[in-house]
């Protein structure tokens, strides 16, 4: 059974790199998988609609349909990711096959010819806007051990104040250290007993700590998997006015379910050096929920031009995480196999707040011959934060994204050229990168390209899109500073089948 203690101090939870400046990324990027014809276009859909993951763009969007309708999809996600670390190169995919949109519009037209509403839409709509299932491994000959995250950590500290009780499990005194003292004794305390450092004298009063690794560089490998998903369920209601305006609405419901294990594994010491090889790995879990809610308009200005807007509210998430640890080396503790992912840190509900985004949109019909369709799409990042942010150790992660993020643009490109009952469409994707400096990680491009049969009362799209990302990605958040280079290429096959009623 899992032996739990809850944290009572939000500082814990901040530090432990459960709550940082990779959640308002991790919550508020969102991929585009949705519909067949949605990808295959590149999302430009928000002067557009038509479309039940365009709801997701512009909720005016579903007023558009002529009839009532219900779509679903399934798609193949294979992500891989090539990383550099210390000049040494390794690569890792993942394959993932899901049912990522299902949804149905219900369209009522006016029966008082007098009337300027012509119609009215009811829809509902199930997207997974982001999958987190991916795996990355990093190995390299590096100059910075292990021992330097539990140095930065463990100076400062009062050795006594990392010691076992008498009578006490190391087990308990490790859930009690980090409950009461906070997430950095914790880690010094995981230090001590997991051999890597010592004290420089036994004084319960010393301060300063020393390593038990003698290296000029290390072998390190370090695996980190994710699994999990941010969902989307959206009630919409949407109306045309006159002949030339759809104005609509929708509420977003968001949930949440995201693991993360890494395993670390650090070897090839110097002949002398007390410790030989180390192992250390982490893992957290999140669960939790959201809610956010949009508006949007589309004007026909003529027949062949289409301009559409909408905001999208910042979202909500409220969150809970909890997490475990467990180390070893050739001077561990002998009870330390004690500490396992069994020993859990639960930590406090807390919120993430992710940007609002302004859409921008234009639209060309030619009649029944095809389209193109422009979106501009703009999320201020560092007006996200962590609450509650009049909390002291959440002021810190805040003013860091203030700092250290900036507007994100994005810009949606999408044809479609139809040849009967085929259609042929492509698309293409840009979004800036979050970050100020443009490096942590770098701007996203891709393409997509797909094909529709309509068979009068219902269609089958195809659809297959590419993204591709640089990023430099930190082993831990500290101690080892040099990040591992990645290349990560997101590949989604999608097939939608949508029945007309």
């Amino acid at each position: 059974m899992k032996r739990i203690f809850t944290f009572i101090t939000l500082y814990l939870c901040l530090t432990a790199s459960a709550q940082n400046i990779n959640d308002v990324l991790r919550y508020g990027l969102e991929e585009l998988p949705g519909t067949a014809r949605f990808q295959a276009m590149g999302g430009a859909f928000g002067a557009l609609g038509g479309d039940m993951s365009a709801i997701n763009i512009n909720p005016a969007g579903s007023a558009v349909f002529n009839n009532s309708l219900m779509t679903l999809s399934g798609t193949h996600f294979r992500r891989e990711n090539d990383a550099n670390y210390f000049g040494t190169l390794s690569n890792t995919n993942r394959n993932e096959i899901d049912l990522n949109q299902i949804g149905g519009a219900f369209v009522f037209n006016n029966t008082d010819q007098n009337s300027d509403w012509k119609k009215f839409s009811l829809a509902f709509n199930y997207d997974m806007t982001q999958s987190f299932e991916n795996e990355v491994f990093i190995t390299g000959n590096s100059n910075q051990g292990i021992d330097n995250y539990f140095l930065n950590f463990a100076q400062g500290v009062p050795f006594g104040s990392i010691l076992i009780q008498e009578d006490e499990f190391i087990e308990d005194a490790y859930l009690d250290i980090g409950a009461v003292q906070g997430f950095r004794d914790q880690q010094a305390f995981l230090g001590y007993y997991g051999g890597i450092l010592d004290p420089e004298s036994p004084d319960d009063a010393t301060t300063n700590y020393i390593s038990n690794t003698g290296y000029s560089s290390v072998n390190q490998e370090f695996l980190k998997t994710t699994t999990g998903y941010n969902s989307k369920f959206t009630v919409n209601a949407a109306s045309q006015f006159r002949d030339n305006l759809y104005l609509g609405a929708s509420l977003n419901f968001h949930n949440v379910i995201y693991d993360q294990l890494t395993q670390f594994t650090e070897n090839g010491y110097n002949a002398d050096s007390p410790i030989q090889n180390t192992t250390f790995d982490n893992l957290l879990s999140t669960e939790g929920n959201g809610f956010s809610f949009s508006l949007g308009a589309i004007a026909k200005l003529n027949d062949f031009v289409r301009l559409g807007g909408s905001y999208q509210s910042p979202t909500w998430y409220r969150l809970t995480d909890d997490f475990s640890q467990r180390i070893n080396s050739d001077l561990a503790d002998d009870d330390i196999n004690f500490i396992d992912f069994n020993i859990v840190n639960l930590f406090e509900r807390y919120t993430v707040k992710t940007p609002a985004r302004l859409n921008g949109s234009v639209a060309l019909v030619f009649g029944k011959n095809g389209l193109l369709s422009l979106d501009y799409g703009y999320q201020d990042f560092s007006q996200a934060e962590l609450r509650p942010a009049n909390d002291n150790s959440f002021q810190t992660v805040n003013n860091q994204i203030s700092n250290e993020l900036g507007g994100v643009s994005t810009i949606r490109l999408g044809g479609e050229y139809r040849l009967g009952m085929v259609s042929l469409r492509g698309g293409y994707r840009y979004e800036q990168s979050p970050y100020v400096n443009g490096n942590t990680i770098n701007d996203l491009n891709g393409f997509s390209a797909g094909v529709g049969f309509n068979f009068g009362g219902s269609r089958l799209d195809l659809a297959l899109s590419q993204t591709s990302q640089d990023m430099n990605e930190r082993l831990f958040d500290t101690g080892l500073n040099t990040p591992a280079m990645i290349t990560r290429t997101n590949t989604f096959g999608t097939l939608s089948y949508t029945l007309n009623f």
